[in-house]
């Protein structure tokens, strides 16, 4: 079965923090940061967005906001919600870097189902992230595509060699200044900078105007990546091997959510596929473990042994139950979410 052209939409947003605000009351500081934490978190509905610190990477920002949706309007709200806080008075958007995930023009030869796995974006949890905007010389793309993927061969060879780093490509083409923007995860930032030492001696660097600024950013959460910024501290300290804390995020009235409806919702950042089947509320999560196809828009299927989704992507299947694998190509189970209707609204929780 085709895979359907489903993109998202990338924002990568640096911040700098005006050094007056380390200045004020230290409780200002603090109602300032609960705050604007309060107020960012409020997107995890509507997004996918991670925080990264870049205090002692770079001098130019202090604080990364990685952003994942399904159009450009999110972003919007978030900016200017940030910049309606009291903090937000303090903050000046440093870079913003705005893409589109898209299907290669080339073949991944030992790996074609990358191809379509980069239609989505699914950050780890890295502890080092690395950004930098991209641009291509115009020769290369006067190049015939036959010459060009026998440069990029030779480029997959080279990064397939470091398989700790994972790559997430994103194109700009008319969105924004570059033509890509390129985005490393790892737990190891020198294996990043022999992959990029090596890149240097291949045939398609030649081709490079541009791979300029470049960001190294530290994987926090939110409240981490604020108290990184100064003041007293917000953070509650991390309990090794803690539970992780329940939520019920609600995701819109049942009014609205007739017999035979389906959508993806966002619960707590990640993507949920939620369902109304003969009046059930199913919630799964929204990426199939095989290729983080979307289950969301896959077919329902009534068996004996219960209710199944099927990947539109490679026709996994999935109990929506359980989440165990049902058939297909899949090996490893996805989560399932707990759903409640409260006074008309659907609520679902964390997995």
């Amino acid at each position: 079965m085709a895979a359907p052209i489903n993109r998202q939409y990338v924002r990568f947003a640096f911040y700098q923090l005006d050094p007056a605000w380390r200045r004020l009351p230290a409780d200002k500081q603090a109602e300032h940061k609960r705050e604007l934490s309060e107020t960012i978190q409020s997107f995890n509905r509507r997004m996918l967005l991670r925080p990264y610190s870049t205090m002692a990477t770079r001098a130019d920002t202090d604080i990364l906001l990685w952003q994942i949706a399904e159009s450009i309007e999110p972003f919007q709200g978030l900016a200017a919600a940030i910049a309606n806080t009291r903090m937000g008075a303090y903050l000046s958007l440093k870079s913003s870097y705005l893409s589109q995930t898209k299907r290669s023009i080339y073949e991944i030869r030992d790996n074609p189902d990358e191809d379509v796995e980069r239609l989505v974006i699914s950050p780890s949890e890295a502890k080092y992230l690395f950004v930098y905007p991209f641009v291509k010389t115009r020769p290369w793309y006067l190049l015939s595509l036959e010459e060009r993927q026998v440069m990029m061969d030779e480029h997959i060879r080279v990064g397939r060699k470091y398989p700790a780093v994972k790559l997430n490509t994103t194109y700009s083409f008319g969105l924004d200044d570059q033509d890509f923007v390129v985005a490393f995860e790892t737990d190891e930032p020198s294996d990043f900078l022999d992959l990029v030492q090596d890149l240097r001696e291949t045939q398609a660097s030649l081709y490079t105007v541009r791979d300029v600024p470049l960001y190294t950013c530290m994987n926090m959460s939110l409240d981490e990546a604020l108290d990184a910024l100064g003041g007293p501290a917000i953070a509650q300290p991390r309990q090794p091997n803690a539970p992780r804390a329940e939520a019920w995020v609600e995701v819109g009235p049942l009014a609205d959510f007739p017999d035979g409806s389906r959508k993806m919702v966002y619960v707590d950042g990640q993507q949920v596929a939620l369902f109304n089947i003969d009046g059930q509320l199913k919630a799964i999560s929204n990426r199939c473990s095989h290729a983080r196809g979307p289950l969301s828009q896959g077919q329902i299927e009534h068996t004996e042994a219960g209710c199944v989704v099927h990947c539109p992507w490679h026709a996994a299947s999935f109990d929506l139950e359980t989440g165990q694998v049902a058939s297909g190509i899949a090996s490893a189970p996805v989560p399932v979410h707990a759903v409640e209707v409260r006074d008309g609204q659907i609520y679902v929780r964390n997995a």
